[in-house]
């Protein structure tokens, strides 16, 4: 990894990756997008993004040895979309058993009137607890959410969606955070959101 970058992009096969790197490039952050343990390793900051089925991404991580190494990082490690359900520790989809940061497993939203499955389009936050990474956003803001799974509100949920249900949107347990929407796509509050985590303390 060049000694310039300061986010390493797990490369979990998402399409979502040059998109990511743009929206980081505009924050003037550099970014190498890679599935190299060491280089991952050695990283100061980790996204792990995500958009497709559970068990495809968690294959490819355990085809380049990351599964083990991922948990123990120390570095703030951000998971986006599917890769903030990654964090849990088991997934509906797939009969899936995940990375375990995170306690609880991601089950499959129900559809309901008015309420398709997935869940796509723009929603607004219920701010559960203040943290570093939701500085200076509202519940105003609206951010851009597609999935069609969820996990559990738990003592790691930073904020809410509402949904039929409330849904965790934001999670986080000590370096390990996770938004379930794409800030990539969320226009000003994405970035606010990414320009926060750009702004954590590394390890």
């Amino acid at each position: 990894m060049s000694s310039t970058a300061d986010v390493a992009i797990i490369d979990s096969g998402g399409a979502n990756l040059a998109s990511l790197r743009y929206a980081l490039d505009r924050l003037g952050a550099r970014s190498v997008v890679t599935s190299d343990a060491q280089t991952i390793a050695d990283a100061p900051r980790v996204m792990l993004p995500g958009v497709g089925a559970a068990a495809d991404a968690m294959r490819r991580l355990r085809d380049h040895g990351l599964t083990e190494l991922i948990p123990q990082l120390q570095a703030p490690l951000l998971g986006i979309c599917l890769g903030m359900q990654l964090l849990y520790e088991h997934s509906a989809e797939g009969d899936t058993q995940c990375l375990g940061v995170l306690a609880g497993s991601i089950a499959r939203l129900a559809p309901a009137p008015g309420l398709p499955v997935p869940h796509m389009g723009w929603n607004t936050l219920a701010i559960r607890r203040e943290d570093p990474l939701l500085a200076n956003l509202t519940e105003r803001d609206r951010l851009y959410f597609v999935h069609s799974f969820a996990g559990p509100l738990s003592r790691d949920t930073l904020a809410s969606v509402g949904y039929g249900r409330e849904l965790p949107a934001v999670v986080r347990r000590g370096n390990f955070l996770g938004v379930q929407f794409h800030p990539e796509r969320s226009s000003t509050a994405g970035a606010r959101v990414l320009r926060n985590f750009l702004s954590l303390p590394c390890s």
